[in-house]
């Protein structure tokens, strides 16, 4: 009886799945979109900007080298280390910018939430594969070009399932706008208010 029961199941199970759309991409030739933008933190209001977690974007003109990232880094995966740069900027006089090693890096984001200055993010890239150890080594220069992902396939759900879809569900049209722009303007009122307190500072002076 116990195997009568067994069988019917097995059968009843393998009926179900034949009504449900199969799931499956044809990597690499098919990529799978992601919905809104990289991770992104802004320290002036303390919120997270939720995003997918991958490789990093660094902005070389607003990261003033002071090593935060490498410090949050330090006893999780040690995968950041700073750098000496042959360009100077204003806002970073010692000209060190963070490397990435990619082989240690577990994609926590804390780095990011270090930052208090919104020169790291991290974008859509999931492709970092590599035939070496040192290629997983990413350079501040690597790291400050923005990642181009050929994503042309989205997740659909519906009551058949999860399927793929060329075509952005309506729903999802006007969720999760791209983050850094906002970041952006909160930059640039900061800076403002730093260039104002300078200015302040030589009058006094």
């Amino acid at each position: 009886m116990s195997t009568i029961v067994g069988i019917i199941k097995a059968l009843n199970s393998g009926v179900k799945h034949l009504a449900v759309k199969r799931f499956t991409l044809r990597y690499p030739e098919e990529k799978l979109k992601f919905v809104g933008d990289g991770y992104q933190y802004d320290p002036v209001s303390g919120v997270a900007i939720a995003g997918y977690k991958g490789r990093h974007m660094l902005f070389h003109d607003k990261c003033t080298g002071c090593q935060l990232c490498a410090i949050a880094c330090e006893g999780v995966a040690e995968a950041i280390g700073m750098v000496k740069v042959d360009n100077k900027w204003k806002q970073n006089k010692k000209a060190i910018l963070p490397q990435i090693d990619y082989g240690k890096c577990v994609f926590c984001g804390l780095c990011v939430d270090a930052c208090p200055f919104y020169a790291l993010y991290m974008t859509n890239d999931y492709e970092l594969s590599s035939f070496t150890k040192e290629s997983l080594i990413y350079t501040p220069a690597q790291l400050a070009v923005k990642a181009h992902m050929n994503q042309d396939v989205q997740i659909a759900i519906s009551k058949r399932g999860a399927s793929h879809s060329a075509e952005l569900p309506a729903p999802l049209k006007k969720a999760l706008p791209p983050a850094q722009p906002q970041l952006e303007s909160k930059l640039k009122e900061t800076q403002e208010d730093k260039e104002k307190a300078d200015d302040k500072g030589d009058t006094h002076g």
